[in-house]
Order: structure tokens, then sequence, then C-alpha cells
């Protein structure tokens, strides 16, 4: 299959940080791109949950930290050192499982001098980040941070209260729909009119923000009905989940979850996706 996969089709995405790169590897692959942000991210100022947090760390009251995202790591610990110096946060950071869940936040966390405990296998579930604790010890009886992103994930912590732990999440940042709506409505409205053949979501909180836009315009019976004619391309399980939990159909996911992998793949197989759509 050469690099034009994808050629002539017109492949939407909601991209906000990654915007630019998602457009280039869709045209790349001779995709025609329909990208516009569905995500803004709004940090939580002076954020009372996160000191506390704090102190917590440096009075060694903390057994295990997950952290979930590189950004979310990134803002915490920006948080921790204009309140604290570095080294008394190290010295509970040393007492402290660290757990990361994937490259991202292990990235974030050299940048600190900081080298995780865990670090939490493909494809980066939460589902996985329980299984990679419950090999490690039981939890039972641990006090067990968890730094949110976007929004609060109840199943997860969930399932680390019924193992036992004391869990105390610990928000950074919250997703809000973009201040600008408009490149957003033009694609959506592409979309019910049949005028997008592939859909690319590459996070969870992504087709959040857009059921939550398409609800408040009273708009979500056409979308879901124009969506059975869409390819629907996931960037990996936690966007199914929540592609799934919106009764909305996830057509393809890629061997890993990278957006360079995701388009390449899926121009490689675009051909019998769309045909069973069309079917």
């Amino acid at each position: 299959m050469s690099e034009k996969g994808l050629s002539g089709i017109t492949v939407a995405a909601f991209e906000s940080r990654m915007a630019v790169e998602m457009t280039r590897l869709i045209e790349r692959y001779g995709g025609r791109p329909s990208v516009a942000p569905a995500l803004r991210e709004l940090p939580i100022q002076d954020n009372p949950t996160a000191l506390r947090f704090g102190v917590r760390l440096i009075e060694g009251q903390v057994d295990v930290l997950v952290l979930m995202t590189g950004v979310g790591t990134t803002a915490l610990f920006d948080i921790l050192k204009a309140r604290h110096p570095m080294s008394s946060i190290m010295v509970g950071v040393k007492q402290t499982a660290v757990v990361a869940r994937g490259p991202k936040p292990v990235a974030a966390l050299k940048a600190l001098g900081i080298t995780p405990a865990l670090v939490v296998p493909e494809p980066n579930t939460w589902v996985d980040v329980v299984s990679t604790l419950d090999e490690y010890r039981p939890v039972k009886g641990l006090r067990v941070a968890v730094q949110e992103y976007g929004s609060s994930n109840p199943d997860f912590l969930e399932a680390l209260r019924v193992r036992g732990a004391d869990v105390f999440p610990v928000p950074v940042y919250k997703w809000g729909l973009p201040e600008d709506l408009t490149p957003l409505r033009l694609v959506l409205a592409d979309v019910v009119a049949g005028d997008i053949s592939v859909m690319l979501i590459t996070n969870a909180a992504q087709i959040d923000q857009v059921m939550q836009l398409l609800e408040q315009e009273g708009k979500v019976p056409l979308f879901r009905e124009a969506c059975k004619g869409i390819v629907i391309a996931s960037i990996g399980p936690t966007a199914s989940e929540r592609l799934r939990h919106y009764d909305l159909p996830v057509d393809f996911e890629p061997s890993h979850g990278k957006m360079g992998v995701l388009v390449k793949e899926l121009s490689e197989q675009i051909a019998p996706l769309l045909a069973a759509k069309h079917r």
C-alpha cells in the first residue's frame, strides 16, 4: 500500500495541542484533513487539594502515587515547587512508590530527576494500572494518591477502594470546550451532513466534549445516525470505552496508541473498512 492510502478521503479529528501534527499526518497519507479542537485545558488555580497532597507527601503519608499523564505530572510538581523546596519534595518521593501510566509520565519524571518504581505497560488503561499494582503488592491499607486528568475516573478509584486502599484523588487540570466553538461546529455539521468519511478519536475526553456540545444543541440523534456510515478510528482502549459509552461504533484501533501509528495503519486498511460501512 502506498503512503496515499487515504487519497481523497475527508478525515475529521479533534486534536488541540497536536492539531498541526495531526493535519500533516492526514495529508501525508493523502487524506483531506478537517481538524478542529474539541478540548481546552482549564488549570485548577490555587489548588488546595494538590497542596494538601504536597504536605502529605513530604510528611511520608503517601504510600503510592499514581501519575496518569505527562502534562499532569509536570503541572502537579510545578504546584508543589511553588510552595516547597524540591529537596523536601524529593524526601517524600523517596518514601513513595511512584507509578507512571506509560511513557509520558516517565518522561516528565525524568525531567525532575525521578525514576518511577512501576511503569504501566501498553495500552496504559486504568485497568492496566490496577493490574500492575496487583502484581506489585496488595494495596489494602495503603494510602494511594492519584493524579487525575481532565475528569475523574470513578471506576478506577472504586477499583482501588474495593481492594482496601485509602484513595486520595489529586485533580490538576480539567477539560472544557474551546473558547471559539466555530471550527468544531463546522466539523460536526460536516459529519451530520455526510461529508466526513473517517473520524479519528485520539483522547477519550474529546468525545465527552463533542457529545456535550451536541447535547446542548440537540443534535445527538443526528450525529449517532451519521456515525453509522463513518469509519471511526480510536487510538486505544480508553478512547474506545468512551465511544461505546455513547453508543458510537469503534471500527479501528491501531497496534500502538500513537497518532502516527493510528494514521499509518488506518491508511493501510481503509479500503475494506469503508467497504464494510457502505454495505
